[in-house]
C-alpha cells in the first residue's frame, strides 16, 4: 500500500466520523435484516465527504484502490460494533461474528471531466476512479468465483490466506515466500482450500457497455467496454437499459502461455451502478414537470383543443403543416394502456405506425425527432439491419456464448425508429412479427432457450414501389405482407401531388419565416417536450362507455364495406382504436376516455384508411393547422357521429361545444 500508516488513520477517522453523522440508522437496519451471505451497499455521496476532508478526496483520486479497502474496513468494523451491541440487547439472539457483507459504494461525483465520462476511457486513465455513462449492450451469466485461499506452509505451518490477481482473470498466483514473520524462509506449500477449510467464493458477472450515440462527435462508431460487477451489484441491469457505473479502471490480461501473445485489454470495475430508464426519468421528472404542465391546461379549460394544438406545433417544428401526421405521431408517442384480460393474457399497450409517402416528404425528420423526445430510443435504417441486428444475436466469448441485444430489445419501454423499413430482407423482417404483436422474442440459440421483452413502439418509414397508386392495395405498393401491415395500427399515405397553393406556402415556410414562425408560436423547447411525454406516460385513462360505443361501431362499420381491406379491417383494428383513444385522452393530460378522444381516434384512423368510410380520400400531407380548432373538431365530430348512426351522442357533444363555444366567444351569435 502506498499510503502511509498515519495517513491511512486519518482517512480511517474522516469516514468513521462521517459513517456516524449520516449512516448510522442505515447500518443499524442492515445488520438487523442481513443474513450471513447477503451483501448490502452503503451509498456514500462522494460530495458530502469530501467537504468534510479535502485531504481525504485527494487520496481518494490518487489511491481509488487502497482508500476503498480502507472504506470497506472501516464499515465493517462498524458494522461488527453495531452487532455485537444488538446481541448483547438481544441476550445472544444474534450471531457473534459478522462476514464483510456491508460494501461502501460510492456516489454524487463533482461533475468535471477528471472524473466524469461519456465516452470509453483509454490506457491513460488506468488506475483512476471514474463514472461512465452508456448503454448495456451485454450481460454475461452470473458465475461463483473463487476469489480467496487459505495456504499453510509445510516448514513452519504457518497458514495465511492468499487473494485472487485481478489483473490476470481472477487467477491465483503461487506464493514465492513464507510470509511468517518469523521467516522460516520455506518455498512449500499446500492449498487448504477445497478440503477441509470451504474456499471463499463471490458472485461475478460481466457487462458490456457502449457509448451513447448522441453524445459523440461526427463520424465516430460507437465503442464498448467491459465492466466487472461482484456481490450485490451483480444482476442489477440488463440488455438495453442506460447507466453511470462508478469503479476504477484496470488492466487485464490472461495467464502467459509460451508462444502466444500477451493480450492487455481495458476493464472498468465497478464500485456502484445507477441504472437509468424510462420508469426512473418519469418518477425524477414528474416532481419539478408536474405543476407546470397542470398550470398549462388549466389556462386551456375552456379550449382544450387549442391547447393541443400548441403541442403538436412543437413537435418536429422544422417540418409545416402535416396537422394530422403530428397528431397521429404524438398519439404513437404517448400509447396506450397495457391491460390483461381474464386468462392472463398481456394486451399490448404500444401502438406502431408506419409512414409509407413519396420522398421528401418529411419521413426521416419526424423518426429523428421521435427518437430524442423518447428517454429510450433506438434509430436504425432497414438497408443496414439484419435479423440478428433487430432482435439479438448469440456471441461467443472465450468458451461460453453470451446473447447481445439488438435495435429492438435495447429501446425496450421506448421507441424504436426504423427508416426505409421495406429494405429489410424479407425472411429478416419475419423475425419482428413476434416483437411487434406479442412484445418478445423467443430465442433458441447455442444452447440458450428463453424469452426476452420488446415492449417498445415502433415507427417506421417506407418509399413505395415506385410511384405510389391509389388504385392498387396497399401492400402491392410497398411490397409488404398483408400479416405485417395489419400489426401496425396507423399506415399513412403521404402523396406528394402537385398544388400550386401548397407550394407556396412550403417554399416560403422554409426560405424566409422559419425563425419568425418560432418565435411566434411561443414552442415548447426539446427538453420540455421531453418532460411532457415522460408525465403522459404514467397516466392510466380508462375507456369510457359513451367511447367504447363509438369505436365499436366504426368497427362494425369497416367490416361491413364491400371494397375492405382485409389486411387492415381485423380483430387488431378495434384493439388499435382503443389504444389510440387513450393516447388521445393521455396527449390531453386527463384520465379518462371521453367522445372526443374515440372521435379523434377514428378520424386518424380514417386518414389510415385508402378511401376511409366516412371521411373519405385525406392527403394528410397537405393538411395545415386549424385557425378555429374548436370549430375544425366540431366538424369532424358531426360527420363522424352522423355516419356512424349515432345521434343522442351527437347531440350530446354538440351542447358540450356550444356551452364551451359561448364562454370563449360570449358576443356571438
Amino acid at each position: 500500500m502506498l499510503i502511509r500508516p498515519e495517513e491511512k488513520a486519518l482517512i480511517a477517522q474522516v469516514f468513521k466520523t462521517y459513517l456516524a453523522e449520516h449512516h448510522h440508522e442505515d447500518i443499524l437496519q442492515l445488520i438487523a435484516k442481513t443474513t450471513e451471505e447477503a451483501h448490502h451497499p452503503v451509498l456514500v455521496n462522494a460530495m458530502t465527504l469530501f467537504e468534510a476532508s479535502m485531504e481525504v478526496g485527494e487520496y481518494f483520486l490518487a489511491y481509488p484502490h487502497d482508500v476503498l479497502a480502507i472504506f470497506d474496513e472501516v464499515l465493517h468494523q462498524t458494522g461488527t460494533e453495531a452487532s455485537q451491541e444488538d446481541l448483547t440487547e438481544r441476550n445472544g439472539a444474534k450471531r457473534n461474528r459478522m462476514r464483510h457483507t456491508l460494501h461502501s459504494r460510492i456516489t454524487g461525483l463533482p461533475v468535471c471531466p477528471e472524473l466524469t465520462r461519456d465516452t470509453i476511457p483509454k490506457s491513460r486513465d488506468v488506475g483512476h476512479f471514474l463514472s461512465v455513462t452508456g448503454t448495456v449492450i451485454r450481460t454475461s451469466t452470473i458465475k461463483v468465483l473463487d476469489c480467496e485461499r487459505d495456504y499453510m506452509c509445510t516448514k513452519c505451518r504457518h497458514v495465511f490466506s492468499l487473494q485472487a490477481d485481478f489483473n490476470q482473470f481472477y487467477s491465483f498466483v503461487n506464493p514465492t515466500a513464507c510470509p511468517n514473520p518469523g521467516s522460516c524462509n520455506s518455498y512449500s506449500f499446500v492449498c487448504l482450500s477445497g478440503g477441509t477449510v470451504p474456499a471463499t467464493c463471490k458472485d461475478y458477472q460481466e457487462i458490456k457497455i457502449q457509448e451513447k450515440v448522441q453524445k459523440l462527435s461526427v463520424g465516430s462508431i460507437p465503442r464498448s467496454l467491459v465492466v466487472v460487477l461482484e456481490d450485490d451489484l451483480v444482476d442489477c441491469c440488463k440488455s438495453g437499459d442506460d447507466v453511470t457505473v462508478y469503479g476504477v479502471m484496470y488492466q487485464r490480461w490472461k495467464p502467459f502461455n509460451d508462444g502466444s501473445p500477451c493480450i492487455v485489454e481495458l476493464v472498468l470495475r465497478a464500485n456502484n451502478i445507477e441504472v437509468y430508464n424510462q420508469h426512473a426519468a418519469a418518477t425524477s421528472v414528474i416532481k419539478d414537470a408536474q405543476k407546470e404542465f397542470e398550470d398549462f391546461w388549466a389556462d386551456y379549460t375552456h379550449d382544450p383543443i387549442e391547447g393541443r394544438n400548441q403541442i403538436l406545433l412543437s413537435l418536429c417544428p422544422q417540418v409545416f403543416g402535416m396537422y394530422f401526421i403530428k397528431l397521429a405521431v404524438s398519439m404513437v408517442l404517448a400509447g396506450g394502456v397495457q391491460r390483461t384480460d381474464s386468462s392472463g393474457t398481456k394486451i399490448r399497450g404500444e401502438c406502431h405506425m408506419l409512414l409509407v409517402g413519396d420522398p421528401g416528404t418529411g419521413k426521416s425528420q419526424f423518426l429523428k425527432y421521435a427518437a430524442k423526445v423518447m428517454p429510450r430510443s433506438v434509430l436504425t435504417s432497414g438497408i443496414g439491419s439484419t435479423s440478428a441486428g433487430l432482435t439479438v444475436t448469440a456471441v461467443k466469448d472465450g468458451v461460453d456464448w453470451h446473447l447481445e441485444a439488438g435495435a429492438l430489445v435495447l429501446s425496450d419501454g421506448g421507441l424504436c425508429c426504423i427508416d426505409e423499413f421495406n429494405s429489410i430482407k424479407e425472411h429478416d423482417r419475419i423475425s419482428i412479427h413476434e416483437a411487434m404483436e406479442q412484445q418478445s422474442i423467443s430465442v433458441a440459440k447455442a444452447g440458450i432457450v428463453c424469452k426476452l421483452n420488446t415492449r417498445t413502439s415502433i415507427l417506421a418509414a417506407t418509399n413505395p414501389k415506385g410511384r405510389y397508386d391509389p388504385s392498387e392495395p396497399l401492400s402491392v405498393n410497398v411490397a409488404l405482407a398483408s400479416p405485417l401491415l395489419s400489426r401496425f395500427d396507423l399506415v399513412l399515405i403521404l402523396m406528394d401531388t402537385k398544388n400550386a397553393e401548397w407550394d407556396h406556402i412550403i417554399s416560403t415556410f422554409i426560405l424566409e419565416d422559419s425563425g419568425q414562425f418560432a418565435e411566434s408560436c411561443n414552442l415548447w423547447t426539446m427538453e420540455k417536450m421531453k418532460a411532457y411525454f415522460s408525465v403522459i406516460k404514467l397516466l392510466q385513462p380508462v375507456m369510457s362507455k359513451d367511447a367504447n360505443t363509438i369505436l365499436t361501431c366504426y368497427f362494425r362499420l369497416q367490416r361491413q364495406l364491400a371494397d375492405r381491406s382485409t389486411a387492415r379491417t381485423t380483430v387488431r383494428m378495434l384493439e388499435s382504436l382503443s389504444r389510440l383513444a387513450e393516447a388521445h385522452a393521455r396527449l390531453m393530460f386527463r384520465e379518462l376516455v371521453t367522445i372526443e378522444d374515440a372521435v379523434m381516434a377514428v378520424t386518424v384512423m380514417e386518414c389510415s384508411m385508402q378511401g376511409g368510410a366516412l371521411i373519405g380520400n385525406v392527403n394528410a400531407l397537405l393538411t395545415s393547422f386549424p385557425a378555429d380548432p374548436l370549430q375544425h373538431y366540431q366538424t369532424h365530430c358531426q360527420i363522424v357521429l352522423e355516419g356512424l348512426d349515432l345521434p343522442l351522442l351527437l347531440q350530446k357533444e354538440m351542447s358540450r361545444l356550444d356551452s364551451i363555444y359561448r364562454v370563449n366567444k360570449p358576443d356571438a351569435t
